[in-house]
């Protein structure tokens, strides 16, 4: 890794597509993390965002309610954050909180994305929704080239 005061190129942001279908999240989940890899960024920290971006592609797989649409992922990298992008098309149905009892098996997405990140919503774009998070990175910038 770089010390963040170091003369770097910062990554373009990256963006893929997936169908929304529940057999695509694993594979949203891999590119997430493979992207992570390659920019460097630390384990632990890489399995979080991938974590986040699972639920958010999750929700968007399971609610979005435009038959044969794609769900958008893009992760972008600056000097002190990581922004994660997950959008669809049905700007009906956006991401809330709901209580979950104890023995019920969905309901914690949410929660789980307000306690790993610094920063998460959603907004309404022009042909979308987007659900995004920030993620501090580490005191050392990843070593990449671009």
């Amino acid at each position: 890794m770089t010390d963040r005061q170091g003369d770097f190129a910062m990554p373009e942001p990256t963006t893929f597509r997936i169908p929304k279908h529940p057999r695509n999240v694993p594979e949203a989940r891999v590119q997430v993390r493979k992207v992570l890899a390659d920019w460097g960024l630390p384990p632990d920290l890489a399995a979080d965002i991938a974590l986040v971006a699972t639920e958010f592609v999750t929700n968007s797989v399971r609610h979005c309610e435009v038959t044969y649409s794609l769900v958008e992922i893009t992760l972008t990298l600056d000097t002190t954050h990581l922004l994660l992008e997950v959008s669809d098309p049905d700007k009906e149905k956006l991401p809330a909180p709901r209580p979950a009892a104890q023995h019920d098996e969905d309901g914690r997405g949410l929660t789980v994305i307000a306690a790993l990140t610094t920063r998460w919503g959603c907004d309404l774009r022009r042909y979308t929704k987007c659900s995004w998070a920030t993620f501090p990175l580490p005191e050392t910038a990843p070593a990449c080239s671009g």
